[in-house]
């Protein structure tokens, strides 16, 4: 029993080990380093979600586009049609055929 004692009175008698200025300098080089790669992984992601913004709208412009062209290319098909370029003409531009009148009646407002 005074073995255990003793040993109690030595265990609890131990100095608190204080950490050394080097070891206070590496866990402060740690810290910085730490902050500096999540710093750079923030700047990552803010960049990624940046591009993906960017790919969406640049995806919507090329549907556009692409819309836009499949319709010109349908237009300049019915172009090549006589027919079709005789009916848009006198549709759009009031020509008339020989020795057609062309008359021009009000639009009604009163609707």
């Amino acid at each position: 029993m005074a073995e255990k004692n003793t040993k109690q009175k030595v265990s609890g008698k131990k100095k608190k080990k204080r950490m050394t200025p080097f070891l206070k300098f590496m866990c402060f080089i740690l810290i910085a380093f730490s902050i500096g790669l999540l710093y750079e992984v923030a700047k990552e992601v803010y960049t990624t979600i940046e591009l993906k913004k960017e790919l969406a709208v640049s995806q919507q412009k090329y549907q556009e586009v692409q819309d836009e062209s499949s319709y010109l290319s349908s237009e300049k098909d019915k172009l090549q049609d006589p027919d079709y370029v005789q009916s848009y003409a006198r549709g759009n531009y009031m020509l008339s055929k020989d020795g057609e009148q062309i008359f021009y009646l009000p639009e009604n407002s009163n609707k």
